[in-house]
């Protein structure tokens, strides 16, 4: 390996290091999202009903779970082998060839890689305001400043305005669809004519972590005509495996390449333990399919909830539903806190915009029961 070649990667592997330290130590701490002193016992504790994250009440599946109990006892092993096999199995799931995948820890990581391969272009990111901003303190630290677009009254992402916001130092688009925290959905055929016109000369980074709860039309199918556009999917949601971190990006062959040498080690992000699961949550459909149909029960027992009370809310197409506490006259996040429900949570500066995970149909009866009791 010739010394330049060498020294290159060797910048690569250290920035993307420094960038996923960057990445998670900005990360919410989502794993208890409210004030551990506000309650009055351990017991209380494990009781708690947690609607912050968007995690799958329901998941990881019954296969998923004993083939990571499975993998346990061959975590000693590289999983070198499992890597091509994973990429294989959704190459198949999506439609692609493995050359079209590049696996990382969670999609959290890879849209760290990608913005690190922005970065290094040298300019800026656009971005809708209010979105999935996980990513964005470690970029700027990269020095790849954010332009930040309103969404429009709709609480939708606005395609005209990320546009207009471009300039000639734009290197990467960033597009939640559907937008998190809002669940809103761009629609497809303006989706399409905004990746044919921005991603003909800039990147565009189209994180679809929540299309499968309502078959979201994915625009991987426009990754070979326009090698700047990749897609970021995850296991964190109807197959339920958020903790176990599993995800990956979909792109051009050349694309993923380069992608690839901005990871210390390319498609090595998820441990054996957590690629086994994924194999085996890839195989049982019915369990998604299950998912899918509680969510929409339990979501709908909250939009009910809300229309009684009067409550303004968007009909989401995610795991998650945005409402407007305007009208409500107690304190809805430390109305449910003392109830033991925590995760409604605020998105936006100075807005009585909330946003609130979906749990089980048992979980949003609470919630319901709470929010009527309070009114």
């Amino acid at each position: 390996m010739e010394r330049r070649q060498l020294l290159k990667q060797s910048a690569f592997a250290i920035a993307a290091f420094s960038f996923s330290r960057e990445l998670f130590a900005n990360a919410p701490n989502t794993h208890l999202d409210f004030n551990p002193s506000a309650l009055n016992s351990s017991n209380m504790l494990s009781s708690m009903i947690r609607l912050g994250s968007n995690e799958n009440p329901h998941g990881p599946s019954t296969l998923a779970k004993q083939a990571m109990i499975d993998a346990v006892s061959i975590s000693n092993r590289y999983q070198w082998d499992m890597n091509g096999e994973l990429k294989i199995e959704i190459a198949k799931m999506t439609g692609h060839t493995k050359d079209h995948i590049a696996l990382g820890a969670g999609s959290s990581e890879l849209l760290g890689i990608v913005s690190l391969w922005a970065a290094y272009k040298k300019g800026n990111v656009v971005a809708s305001e209010p979105t999935f901003k996980l990513w964005m303190p470690a970029a700027r630290r990269m020095g790849l400043p954010t332009k930040l677009v309103p969404l429009t009254e709709t609480k939708h992402n606005d395609l005209n305005g990320l546009m207009n916001a471009m300039d000639e130092q734009t290197r990467m688009v960033y597009l939640c669809n559907p937008n998190n925290p809002t669940g809103t959905v761009s629609p497809t055929s303006a989706l399409e004519d905004f990746i044919k016109k921005v991603a003909s000369t800039t990147i565009v980074l189209l994180d679809e972590a929540y299309t499968d709860y309502y078959d979201t039309p994915s625009m991987s199918k426009m990754i070979d005509t326009y090698p700047n556009l990749v897609i970021a999917k995850t296991f964190s949601k109807t197959f339920g495996m958020a903790g176990a971190r599993v995800g990956y990006v979909l792109a051009h062959p050349n694309t993923i390449k380069q992608l690839n040498e901005f990871q210390a080690w390319a498609n090595a992000g998820p441990s054996a333990v957590s690629m086994q699961g994924a194999l085996a949550a890839i195989k049982d459909k019915a369990f998604v399919t299950y998912c899918k149909q509680e969510n929409i029960k339990a979501k709908e027992i909250l939009y009910n909830g809300f229309d009684a009370l009067g409550i303004k809310h968007i009909k989401s197409f995610t795991s998650f539903v945005y409402f407007d506490t305007a009208t409500y006259k107690k304190d809805i996040p430390a109305l449910l806190l003392a109830n033991q429900i925590t995760g409604a949570r605020s998105f936006e500066q100075n807005s009585s915009w909330l946003r609130i995970s979906i749990g089980t149909v048992a979980e949003m009866e609470k919630v319901v029961a709470v929010l009527k009791l309070g009114a």
